[in-house]
């Protein structure tokens, strides 16, 4: 222990001074990653003397340990209702808020939290933004906090890991550990080696170093989940999978994380309102923007700034509708709506986005991929695109052009009244127009995904799965 916490503030050391000095001298900051990660890899090898692979140990992340959801968590969830995997100690890494808050309520097996020096963490409403399905089901995992000792002793012991995000560099496996990369969402934006040098306005990373990161990502993981032949396509482009050679590890057998919208029922969107508070007899309409690459504060992360006019907004549609408004997990800001106190409600700290999709009626959206995983309820999408031609050209790109998508574009808070106005009696060409964008989009999603892929990684072991739609 006496060693770790050296080398933590030796680490912290050199990290405060290259920072200061890398905003003077190009290429400091890059040739310090590399001698950080180099550190790190050597620590993370030294784990492995000390801690044999177990065959019988599964560890989970999803979003770098933000959030207990998206497909870790569906596959976590058919692990728990397999009696084959009973034997499986199944490791969960969260945020340090949500441990110790789970510590203080009582009844879990959580380790590692004396390993975690960090300063006192935001208080968490657990039963906000969990909610009970999932505060039960955590009763059934090992808890530890991302980041901390516990947390890398835990990857150098798994036989499995399975993440929706890319993991810390320094991490990487040996024989008898494989690595199931989930990643979270359909890609509309460009992504990865996909994205073009004249096309980047990226603060934190050039676009050669964003290629560097998502090749070496590709060469890393053991299997990558896809939803659909046009994600395979556009996964393997951006992992570079497919002039690698290694576009068999690709997994295309439907999202996991949308298995869930397959199998609830009334009483769950019931109690789902309950918990956030939504008002009842009004229409439900998700706004879930995505973050913009070049929107970065040093020290405080992604910001974003909300352009609808939500004056204009509750004042054509107030009386019939309530918004909620989610945040991408990356953005770092906090949004005061307490001007709209009945018309918005903030549910960027909902742990599991599919408890807002399966609540709404409709979903307004951007870049984000949500509108994918949308399609598979058959709901009105609208695009609030205010900055298209920007992000189009200067920042990201599109693998999908404006008319390809499944619903309108607006880019004027007016035109957004009117697309909303007009998508909450869709007809039948709309209702043609997502039942053709889905079956192209989300062919596999049929409420089976988690099963098929554990049978995939585990052919002798469990329930057979579901067939594909």
């Amino acid at each position: 222990m006496a060693r770790t916490k050296l080398s933590a503030r030796i680490r912290k050391t050199f990290r405060t001074v290259v920072i200061a000095a890398g905003k003077r001298i190009p290429n400091l900051l890059n040739a310090a990653r590399e001698v950080n990660a180099a550190l790190r890899r050597y620590e993370f090898r030294r784990l492995w003397h000390a801690n044999p692979v177990d065959p019988n140990v599964i560890v989970f992340e999803a979003y770098a340990g933000r959030s207990y959801a998206c497909s870790p968590r569906a596959l976590y969830r058919a692990m728990l209702a397999d009696p084959a995997y009973d034997g499986v100690e199944k490791i969960w890494a969260l945020r340090r808020s949500v441990v110790l808050a789970l510590q203080e309520r009582g009844g879990y097996d959580i380790r590692g939290v004396e390993g975690v020096t960090a300063g006192q963490p935001k208080p968490i409403d657990l039963d906000l933004a969990l909610g009970a399905e999932a505060l039960e089901e955590l009763r059934h995992a090992v808890i530890v906090p991302f980041g901390s000792p516990e947390y890398r002793r835990s990857y150098a012991r798994a036989a499995l890991w399975v993440s929706n995000a890319i993991i810390p560099t320094y991490f990487y496996t040996r024989p008898g550990q494989r690595y199931l990369q989930t990643w979270h969402g359909t890609p509309l934006k460009r992504l990865g080696c996909d994205i073009r040098h004249e096309a980047s306005q990226n603060v934190l990373f050039s676009v050669d170093e964003i290629h560097e990161r998502y090749q070496r990502e590709g060469a890393r993981f053991t299997y990558l989940v896809s939803p659909s032949p046009y994600a395979t396509d556009k996964l393997g482009s951006a992992f570079d999978l497919l002039s690698t050679g290694r576009k068999d590890a690709i997994l295309e057998e439907g999202y996991p994380r949308n298995d869930r919208l397959s199998d609830f029922n009334a009483d769950d969107v019931e109690r789902i309102k309950a918990r956030i508070g939504v008002p009842e007899g009004k229409k439900v309409v998700l706004y879930a923007p995505t973050w913009r690459d070049n929107k970065h504060v040093s020290g405080l992360g992604y910001t974003y700034d909300v352009e609808a006019d939500f004056e204009l907004l509750q004042a054509a549609l107030g009386d019939d509708c309530v918004v909620l408004f989610r945040a991408h997990y990356l953005i770092a800001d906090s949004f005061d709506f307490g001007a709209h106190e009945g018309f918005v409600i903030d549910v960027s700290r909902i742990d599991d986005i599919n408890d807002v999709y399966i609540i709404s009626d409709m979903l307004i959206t951007d870049y984000s991929s949500v509108f994918f995983d949308y399609a598979n309820l058959g709901r009105p999408v609208v695009f609030y695109m205010y900055d298209l031609e920007h992000y189009a050209g200067e920042l990201r790109g599109f693998y999908l052009q404006p008319e390809e998508l499944p619903g309108p574009v607006a880019q004027t808070t007016e035109e957004l009244i009117e697309a909303i106005r007009l998508a909450e009696d869709p007809g039948a060409d709309e209702h043609a127009t997502l039942a053709r964008f889905r079956e192209h989009y989300a062919p596999l999603d049929d409420g089976h995904a988690s099963q098929r892929v554990l049978a995939r990684i585990f052919p002798d072991r469990g329930a057979r799965p579901g067939s594909g739609a």
